[in-house]
């Protein structure tokens, strides 16, 4: 069972934060994405048994 490293995720919000400021605002949200997925990945994999929860229609 892997843990998450919260000092690791909280510098790449940090990068996050510090893109949006910069007004780059495609390449922070793209920064989130990829952080999103890894986190997800890394989740899934300390549990499998689980499955993903349908997307509300309103969620986009």
């Amino acid at each position: 069972m892997s843990e998450i490293d919260a000092q690791r995720v909280a510098q790449r919000i940090d990068t996050v934060l510090d893109i949006l400021v910069a007004g780059d605002y495609h390449s922070a949200i793209r920064n989130l994405e990829i952080l999103k997925s890894e986190l997800l990945a890394q989740n899934s994999a300390d549990q499998p048994s689980a499955s993903a929860q349908p997307k509300a229609p309103w969620e986009v």
